[in-house]
């Protein structure tokens, strides 16, 4: 798989207006569903607007939220980053992997210093393992040598592939990194809302570091968390936010803190996102050209729901990618508002969305996931 790099504008909420010149709105449709993909929806909305006369609005709400509202047919579309397969989910529902990008590992800490994670210590520190940021394993990843990869990219910062599709690695690296971490309590905060992104960051933990996040994957943190949130040495340590934008606000606020959130939400709040190791031994940051890499090892089933390979070797692979996915219906009862979804779901997927913002590292499919994306979107409105 081939994915483009996407050039995305971090735009608030109800900042962006719309010029008197442009097509009165012809349809007007309501969004709602995961936080992670709130730069991107929102970045997009005035260009949507100008070229199909529709609007639309966005309630961060949450993967979970999103799910339920699409069960109750509460408003016209739907996000969510993990992939919808309850019970009440209704038999016209379907996903469309229409959106990309890395989930960072963000920390403030006082010193302004590149920090690196091993995927293990990043599982002991969010499972209450590793409760102090001078913690041997912390210190360890921080005074050595660390491998990096430099990938060839094109001239939109894609990955270059050869002829097999693999990654063609530009150089690689070696650098000398030193960290005196501070001997300080870690603060842990999490997702307190039925999140994608915990669905997510929770599946990489346990594919990652089996042996220490020993449960699976869940849309609660609360519920993928291993061990007992309520011991002595966790209450008040390990605390909860409600959305990207809560987890990112409450850590900015709280010295020695660590979260995960899109990287985005870490730009805007001051915080810096951690170099995480993979399988091959490199560390490398939530960047386009790392995640794409990564992401190119993805598979994708017939109902678009895709899976990743957490060990793969691929060297300069950032294995905290996912993929958002964007709640479809096969039959929409308002046949105008369905065509106007299918019209929103296509321009995201489209240079016009993407081209014209700034790179927050946001990335959307092309290639073959492209191709299938564009099929699943055909399946809609029938």
């Amino acid at each position: 798989m081939k994915l483009s790099v996407k050039v995305k504008a971090f735009a608030v909420a109800g900042i962006i207006a719309v010029s008197s010149a442009q097509p009165a709105h012809a349809v007007d449709l309501a969004g709602s569903g995961a936080s992670f993909a709130v730069p991107i929806i929102e970045a997009c909305k005035a260009g949507f607007a100008k070229k199909t006369g529709h609007s639309y609005v966005y309630t961060s709400t949450g993967s979970g939220t999103g799910k339920n509202n699409s069960d109750n047919k509460i408003g016209d579309f739907w996000f969510s980053d993990s992939a919808h397969t309850g019970a009440k989910k209704r038999s016209t529902i379907f996903h469309a992997p229409i959106i990309a990008a890395p989930i960072a590992v963000l920390v403030n800490l006082p010193a302004n210093k590149e920090i690196y994670l091993s995927p293990t210590t990043v599982a002991k520190i969010f499972s209450g393992d590793i409760t102090r940021w001078n913690d041997p394993a912390i210190r360890a990843d921080n005074n050595r040598s660390i491998p990096t990869v430099i990938y060839r990219k094109t001239s939109t910062g894609n990955v270059v592939l050869d002829k097999k599709g693999d990654p063609k690695v530009l150089r690689k690296a070696t650098k000398r990194v030193r960290y005196t971490l501070p001997n300080q309590p870690i603060k842990v905060i999490f997702r307190s809302d039925t999140s994608g992104t915990s669905s997510n960051f929770t599946s990489w933990l346990n594919g990652v570091a089996p042996t220490v996040w020993t449960k699976p994957k869940n849309d609660a943190f609360t519920t993928a968390f291993p061990g007992n949130l309520n011991a002595p040495g966790n209450i008040g340590r390990i605390v909860g936010a409600n959305g990207s934008q809560g987890v990112a606000t409450l850590s900015a606020r709280t010295k020695y803190s660590i979260t995960y959130a899109e990287k985005q939400w870490g730009t805007s709040f001051g915080l810096r996102a951690a170099h995480i190791g993979n399988a091959s031994g490199n560390y490398t940051l939530p960047d386009s050209a790392a995640t794409s890499a990564f992401l190119g090892e993805a598979k994708q089933n017939e109902q678009g729901i895709v899976t990743y390979d957490y060990q793969t070797k691929v060297p300069g692979a950032y294995t905290l990618g996912i993929i958002s996915y964007m709640l479809l219906e096969t039959s929409y009862e308002d046949k105008e508002k369905g065509k106007a979804i299918v019209e929103l779901a296509k321009y995201i997927l489209s240079p016009e969305c993407t081209l014209p913002a700034a790179d927050t590292g946001f990335i959307v499919v092309e290639g073959t996931f492209l191709a299938k994306a564009k099929a699943l979107i055909a399946r809609a409105n029938k």
